[in-house]
């Protein structure tokens, strides 16, 4: 399961978009408790973040991972 942590900020509506590109399964939270809470939970401090089966990434990792699916 892949869940995109978005505050619809300019990197969150990348990865949305490239998440849609590549038609990966997702699910968005963008409530911005629950956002700033899985940041500070997994000590990252800026959206967006990717949990994909329960490995936290970030913008970075999150792109690699996206552009290396393979579906």
């Amino acid at each position: 399961m892949i869940t995109l942590y978005s505050t619809h900020c300019p990197k969150c509506s990348v990865l949305e978009q490239k998440l849609k590109q590549k038609n990966i399964p997702y699910t968005i939270i963008d409530d911005e408790d629950l956002v700033v809470e899985y940041g500070r939970k997994h000590n990252m401090r800026s959206a967006p973040l990717l949990d994909v089966e329960g490995d936290a990434m970030d913008f970075i990792r999150s792109i690699k991972f996206i552009n290396d699916w393979q579906g």
